[in-house]
This record gives structure tokens, sequence and C-alpha cells, in this order.
């Protein structure tokens, strides 16, 4: 019995202290003569916002092709062609720019990016983009929660089983 009261303890205590995550990640991946692949928060703060305009995101990591390997992404309204940029802010040097739809909902101060596959054309030019943003499926605190719970009460079981069975009288006759 102490051993149930233990286990509802721990149980009650894991789900307790599990709060729902407040953004999923997403990966963006973009393809065409111009490749790069990131993850952004679905719902990202901004570091920079321009109401009615557009929201930049500092010191992206995985650019290669950036002097430090992180350039800030800037995300343009459909007022302002939609679309995305790309800047290496410490190499002096823009990597990527863009017109297309407006990827993301909200406010510039408050957005929340879209999923999807997106055409992208190469601002004033002829070159032609896919955007594909997908969320990356990591669970929440919560499922980890109760995965742990449940692989406790699973345990717990099989080791009342086990011990249960493992009682076996023996008696010496003379």
């Amino acid at each position: 019995m102490k051993h149930i009261a233990l286990l509802a303890a721990t149980a009650a205590i894991s789900l307790a202290t599990c709060a729902p995550a407040s953004a999923d990640p997403f990966k963006f991946v973009i393809t065409g003569d111009y490749s790069a692949s990131f993850v952004l928060d679905s719902n990202p703060t901004p570091d920079a916002a321009f109401s009615g305009s557009y929201f930049t995101l500092w010191d992206v990591p995985g650019f290669p092709d950036a002097v430090t390997g992180v350039a800030d992404v800037s995300f343009f309204n459909a007022q302002n062609g939609g679309g995305l940029g790309i800047e290496d802010f410490y190499g002096f040097n823009l990597l990527f720019l863009s017109d297309g739809p407006q990827l993301y909902s909200g406010t510039e101060a408050n957005p929340i990016f879209k999923t999807g596959t997106f055409a992208l054309t190469e601002y004033q030019g002829s070159g032609n983009y896919s955007l594909t943003i997908s969320a990356l499926g990591v669970p929440e605190p919560a499922s980890w929660g109760l995965m742990i719970a449940g692989f406790g009460l699973a345990g717990a079981a099989l080791r009342r089983r086990t011990y249960r069975q493992g009682k076996t009288s023996v008696a010496y006759a003379a």
C-alpha cells in the first residue's frame, strides 16, 4: 500500500509540474539557386519590428555561407511584397532577398508563422525558389510527463507482480 501512495504522489507531482510549450519549433527550408535550412519558433519574439512593414530576427543559426554561421532574417508583410530577406550582418553581405506571400499571420510585433510550401521569386530578378515551413513535432512537456508517469506505473506493476510471484513456501521433512 505504501508503494501505491508513493507512486500516486509521484504521478501527481509530475503532472502538476508539466506546463504546455509556448511555441513549437518550425523548420524552414529554401531550395533553388540559393538554399538554406534553419529552425525558428512558430511564434517568435522579433528583435526588430516595424509595424505595417516587416520584422527581423537577429543571429539565426544555420547559415554556413555567413561569416559567423548566423544571419539576420527579415519577414515582409503583403503590402511590402511578402517573402523574406537573409543578411549576413557581420560579413556585410545580403545572402537572399525574395518576394512572395506573407509568411506569417498576426502583427509584426507578435507574428505566427504559417506552415506549407510557398513559391518565392528573387527580388528584382528571375530566380524561382521554394520555401517549406513545417513543424518539427517535438512533444510538449505535458506529454513527456504523462509518458514518464506511465513508465513509472508499468514498472511498479511489474515489480509488484514479480514480488508476489517470488514468494514460495519451503517445508523440510525430517
